[in-house]
C-alpha cells in the first residue's frame, strides 16, 4: 500500500497542503470551523500520519516540551508534571521529564540533552539558583518558563503560586484554634534561595506568628521535605519535653510524616497536636485524620506555563515582578487543624 501523503489529504478535502499544514500543526494561521471539519475528516478516512522527524528537521522544533523537576517521586512534584503533561495534550504537544534530584549538574544534563533534541521549550522547576543553568539557557537562547520557584539567577518568565500569603493562612488559622504558639518544619538549607518556595512559606509562618504577637524562636526546626524524614525527625520533637501544640509544615509530604509519628507516639491530633501543611496533595484528604493544608491551582498554573512556552511573547520586558504570573493560595480546611471539616 502507497504511502499516504499531505497531498492526498488535500485533495480529498478540497484545500491546500498549506491549510492541511495548518490543521496538523494548529496554526500558524487560522482555519475555518468547516474547512477543518474536511481536513480531520480526510485524514481519519486515508489514516494519515504526519512525519514528525521530518516536521522536525523543517522547523529545527519538535512537538515536544522539555521539563525537568526536583523529584517525580514525590507527590507535589507528579502532580505538577501530570498536570502539565494534560495541558500540553490539549496544545498537541508531548512533555519528556527529567529528574534533578536536587542536584545543579543533573538539572545541566537535562537542559543540555532537552535543547539538543530541539524541544519546543522547557518548563523549569528549579529548586536553587544554579549559575549553569543559567548559563545554559541563555547559551541555547532557549524558551524557559519558571514553573512554582524563580531563582533569582534564571531571569524568565515564571508562573507561582502565593506561597507567603498561604502560609499566613494556615498559621493564622492554627493560632485562631487558641494555640498559644505554632511550630514550623522548614526545609533544611541554612540561607535559602530568593523565591524558594519552602523559604517563602517559612517567611509567611514568621509573618503570621510575630503579627500575632508571638515568638518564632526556637520554634523552626529543619526538615527534609520528604515524609520519612520528617517522620524520624517528628518522632524526636514529640517525644521532647517540649511538645509544640500546633505545627505548620512547609509542605504535604512533611505533614504525613508527622501523622505518622503522632499516631504511633499514641498522641491525639488535632486533640493534643494540630497539624497543618502546604500543597494539598491528593494523599492530603485521605490521611488519619484528613490533613488541613494549603492548595495552588495547579491545573490552571500548568496551562499558564504551557501556553507561555508555545505562544509568541514568551520573553516579556518589564520588571522581574512583572514576569511574574501569580496565582492565589486557598486554604483547604479538614480535621487535622480541629476543625470539623
Amino acid at each position: 500500500m502507497a504511502k499516504v501523503t499531505r497531498d492526498d489529504v488535500a485533495r480529498l478535502a478540497g484545500t491546500s497542503t498549506a491549510v492541511v499544514s495548518y490543521v496538523i500543526n494548529n496554526g500558524p494561521r487560522p482555519v475555518a470551523p468547516a474547512t477543518r471539519e474536511r481536513v480531520l475528516a480526510a485524514i481519519k478516512e486515508l489514516g494519515y500520519r504526519p512525519d514528525r522527524v521530518a516536521q522536525a528537521m523543517a522547523s529545527r522544533r519538535t512537538d515536544l516540551i522539555g521539563m525537568i523537576v526536583p523529584d517525580a517521586r514525590q507527590p507535589f512534584f507528579a502532580e505538577m508534571a501530570h498536570a502539565v503533561e494534560r495541558a500540553a495534550a490539549d496544545r498537541g504537544k508531548m512533555v519528556l521529564v527529567g529528574n534533578s534530584d536536587y542536584r545543579d549538574e543533573r538539572e545541566v544534563h537535562y537542559l543540555r540533552a532537552f535543547l539538543g533534541m530541539r524541544v519546543a521549550g522547557l518548563i523549569l522547576v528549579s529548586q536553587g539558583p544554579s549559575e549553569r543553568a543559567a548559563a545554559e539557557i541563555e547559551a541555547w537562547d532557549a524558551r524557559v518558563v519558571l514553573l512554582h520557584e524563580r531563582p533569582e539567577a534564571i531571569d524568565d518568565v515564571a508562573v507561582v503560586t502565593d506561597d507567603i500569603g498561604g502560609a499566613q493562612l494556615a498559621t493564622r488559622h492554627l493560632l485562631e484554634h487558641g494555640h498559644p504558639y505554632v511550630a514550623c518544619l522548614g526545609g533544611v538549607e541554612e540561607t535559602p534561595a530568593v523565591g524558594d518556595p519552602v523559604a517563602d512559606h517559612v517567611e509567611g509562618w514568621r509573618r503570621a506568628m510575630l503579627e500575632s504577637g508571638r515568638s518564632t524562636e526556637g520554634r523552626l526546626f529543619s526538615a527534609p521535605y520528604n515524609r520519612y524524614d520528617a517522620y524520624r525527625l517528628a518522632l524526636e520533637l514529640l517525644s521532647g519535653p517540649e511538645r509544640p501544640p500546633a505545627i505548620f509544615c512547609a509542605t504535604d509530604d512533611q505533614a504525613i510524616g508527622v501523622l505518622r509519628a503522632a499516631r504511633e507516639l499514641r498522641i491525639d491530633v488535632p486533640g493534643e497536636l494540630a497539624v497543618a501543611g502546604f500543597d494539598d496533595v491528593k494523599e492530603a484528604a485521605l490521611t488519619d485524620p484528613p490533613l488541613t493544608t494549603v492548595a495552588s491551582d495547579r491545573p490552571a498554573m500548568a496551562r499558564a506555563a504551557v501556553d507561555l512556552v508555545l505562544d509568541d511573547g514568551l520573553r516579556v520586558v518589564g520588571s522581574r515582578r512583572e514576569r511574574v504570573k501569580l496565582f492565589p493560595s486557598a486554604l483547604i480546611v479538614r480535621r487535622s487543624c480541629g476543625c470539623e471539616g
